[in-house]
């Protein structure tokens, strides 16, 4: 015999939840243990470098929820079905987006790789001034929603745009980091370690000072599986031609370009650069990167408010300290010539 529903009536019980009958409960002997941490990231921007930085935290299971958050809402809805899509290849954390930056409150950590891109002939100070308009948009509703966040920066120029967003934002220095040269000594690493004939993670070496084209390149502190380089060359009465090193100095400036050149943009490197600032600082592992921090009172740099790249301590605080790294008279005259640099744009910018 055919039977049929009829609609409920408005008398009727609502329907109960499915999770509810799929699963029996179990009686509870004690609550939920209060150490139990739930870990949020958020990611202003979903361009090509923002979804590389969210899809490499997803791989690595290093959130428990996600916020993506940006002005174009079509893009942004896609960018978060397609990584929902995925949930049966990730470990669980739940994937949110928004144009409304109430998506980013309670935020443990915040990525901002927003940032206008650069028009054909306009000037480096012009696209900077275009973005620190940009940023008095960003930064402070994500430091009212989330006043206890991290703030780290990630849109280029990097440094003066962490400075500025440390302005903006009202956080202590130490709660707000630029990616800096984190990339730019990854590069570093795997040059020397190509030229050596041996592993990356066994090479020691920064590349520290402004993300660009004053960057210094700490020749005299690089070790290869704990053996200082240049004074082994040196006992070894081994010479070397320093324009072999600034060869390789030049190669990691002129990566990201070349990148960019072949492929239009750069993201999967700075994607898992980035991912490893997040677990350094979330997990509060206190390993040394080097990144874009408030530099005054240290290496010479004594009364200039300027982010720079140094070798930093990070944990669950934010920055931890500075290492107190060695530098030679010519490292530490180009590392106060690169602060110079960029407090240089900074005072173009009257900010």
């Amino acid at each position: 015999m055919e039977t049929t529903t009829s609609p409920p009536s408005s008398s009727s019980k609502p329907p109960l939840n499915i999770a509810q009958i799929f699963f029996k409960p179990i009686k509870k002997s004690a609550p939920p243990s209060p150490t139990k941490r739930h870990t949020k990231i958020s990611v202003i921007g979903v361009g090509n470098v923002g979804m590389a930085i969210a899809q490499t935290i997803l791989t690595q299971d290093l959130a428990d929820e996600l916020a993506l958050l940006d002005s174009n809402p079509s893009k942004l809805r896609g960018e978060m079905l397609d990584l929902q899509h995925a949930a049966a290849f990730l470990p669980r954390t739940r994937i949110l987006a928004s144009v409304d930056y109430s998506i980013t409150s309670g935020s443990d950590l915040c990525i901002v790789t927003a940032g206008a891109r650069q028009n054909p002939g306009e000037s480096r100070l012009s696209l900077l001034q275009r973005n620190m308009t940009l940023f008095k948009q960003i930064i402070p509703p994500l430091a009212s929603n989330s006043p206890d966040s991290i703030l780290l920066i990630v849109s280029n120029p990097v440094d003066v745009l962490t400075y500025i967003a440390w302005k903006l934002s009202g956080f202590p220095s130490n709660r707000v980091i630029g990616s800096g040269t984190n990339l730019d000594s990854s590069r570093f690493r795997f040059l020397i370690a190509d030229h050596l004939d041996v592993n990356a993670q066994d090479v020691q070496a920064y590349i520290v000072g402004e993300h660009g084209d004053s960057s210094v390149a700490l020749w005299s502190s690089i070790s290869v599986g704990g053996v200082p380089v240049l004074s082994f060359l040196e006992k070894q009465q081994i010479t070397y031609e320093k324009e072999t090193l600034e060869s390789i100095h030049k190669s990691v400036i002129g990566g990201a370009y070349e990148v960019i050149k072949l492929k239009g943009y750069t993201s999967w490197a700075i994607g898992y650069s980035v991912a490893s600032l997040a677990r350094t600082l979330l997990r509060d592992q206190r390993r040394i990167h080097p990144v874009s921090v408030l530099a005054k009172g240290f290496y010479g740099i004594e009364n200039q408010e300027v982010f720079l790249s140094l070798p930093t301590q990070l944990g669950r605080g934010g920055v931890l300290g500075v290492t107190n790294v060695h530098l030679t008279d010519e490292e530490a005259h180009r590392l106060r010539e690169s602060a110079n640099t960029i407090l240089e744009v900074q005072n173009q910018l009257g900010i």
